[in-house]
């Protein structure tokens, strides 16, 4: 009897520490991604208040529109060691940017006193946040001083950021929208990419109701009275094979999905050569 107990209590510990041994063997579960640091940027007329300084990898950039004009936000990075100076003699002259000077979206324009949102995945370097919006008046808000140098510093270390997981993917064409699949009700998350060959940008709004996209056009042209829909935002303008993201509630209605770069070629914004596009959600 004795030796039977002796025996029990020897396999008992045998078992215990196989067990052990097993769950010591399993690798530990993996962390789920962290979500992207929020950047909150207020612009105004005309200037932004927001960081200096962001960390690289994905960030969202989360717009608050404090009025009263249409502003956007969009991200450039200055490449071959240009500087904020070199920025601002290019911008002199009309014309599309310098290769250095790459455009990589950001929150479109949201309505006054809304906001907006976009999230990219950003390289250490030198930036500036523009608006290149130019209503009311025709001329763009950077060259009034809507300016911010922003610098991306390199990621401290840990897990990096995940991007968004989107549910609904955009491509910009020349000169048009595809969508991978039709708008509904609700929250979405777009994934939007340009295909090139020219840069693009993504600006939504929500039509009054018996408006069209023609009549946003007019009124961009001549804003006078109530504006035909309600800015939402979107991504400004990006260049091609770059992927970004942003989100918006949508309820049922009409929409506009409208381009405003203007064209490499002959200058003309690409809405004049067809790129907008309604989409409705019953």
């Amino acid at each position: 009897m004795r030796d039977y107990v002796r025996f029990a209590v020897v396999a008992g510990a045998f078992v215990t520490a196989a067990a052990c041994a097993k769950q010591q063997d399993k690798p530990p579960a993996a962390s789920p991604p962290a979500a992207p640091p929020v950047v909150t940027i207020h612009a105004k007329d005309f200037a932004y208040t927001m960081p200096d300084t962001v960390p690289a990898g994905y960030v969202t950039f989360h717009l608050v529109n404090d009025g009263p004009d249409l502003h956007h936000a969009t991200i450039v990075r200055l490449d071959s060691g240009k500087t904020m100076a070199d920025m601002e003699a290019a911008l002199k002259h009309p014309g599309p940017l310098p290769a250095w000077l790459v455009s990589l979206g950001g929150p479109n324009a949201p309505a006054p006193g809304d906001t907006s949102n976009a999230t990219l995945n950003l390289t250490a370097g030198s930036y500036a946040v523009l608006c290149f919006v130019d209503v009311p008046g025709g001329v763009p808000h950077f060259a009034k001083g809507m300016v911010h140098p922003l610098v991306v510093a390199a990621a401290a270390g840990g897990a990096p950021a995940a991007p968004p997981t989107a549910d609904i993917a955009v491509t910009l064409v020349d000169y048009g929208f595809e969508f991978s699949k039709p708008l509904t009700a609700g929250h979405h998350v777009f994934a939007v990419t340009d295909s090139g060959p020219q840069m693009h940008e993504l600006e939504l709004v929500q039509l009054a109701p018996g408006k069209t996209g023609e009549d946003v056009v007019k009124w961009v042209q001549n804003p006078q009275g109530p504006p035909p829909g309600k800015p939402i935002g979107g991504i400004a303008g990006v260049v091609p094979h770059v992927p970004t993201y942003f989100s918006a509630d949508l309820a049922k209605g009409n929409y506009l999905f409208i381009c405003f770069v203007p064209d490499a070629k002959d200058g003309k914004p690409h809405f004049m050569h067809g790129m907008m596009h309604t989409e409705t959600i019953e």
